[in-house]
């Protein structure tokens, strides 16, 4: 008996825990749409000054705003955004979550 009802718990897990940590592109809308749009744009397009967001994935957005949260400059470089944009990106990312993050990215990503 324990087996099977552990089996069934482990069943839902795998069913429902990809869904329950999926990122939400809605919220990532959302959150975009205070934070991010009026330098790079309603779509991602970026501008003369600011740099088109559409094209990444949700992993690389997610990584690259977990970078600018974390002041880890070095990483940034390596990346090649370690430059003037720093300045501008670490005081936005540092008022983000974790899942802020990964909505962020489920929502760049669908532009």
């Amino acid at each position: 008996m324990r087996s099977t009802i552990a089996g069934l718990a482990g069943l839902a897990f795998a069913l429902m825990g990809p869904q329950a940590m999926a990122a939400d592109a809605d919220a990532g809308k959302s959150k975009y749409d205070s934070v991010c749009a009026a330098c790079h744009g309603a779509k991602g397009e970026g501008s003369d000054v600011y740099p088109s967001l559409q094209g990444q994935s949700q992993d690389e957005v997610a990584e690259v705003l977990a970078l600018y949260k974390a002041g880890d400059k070095e990483a940034l470089k390596e990346k090649g955004l370690a430059g003037d944009d720093y300045a501008q990106m670490a005081p936005n990312a540092a008022s983000l979550s974790e899942d802020d993050m990964k909505n962020l990215g489920a929502y760049i990503e669908s532009l």
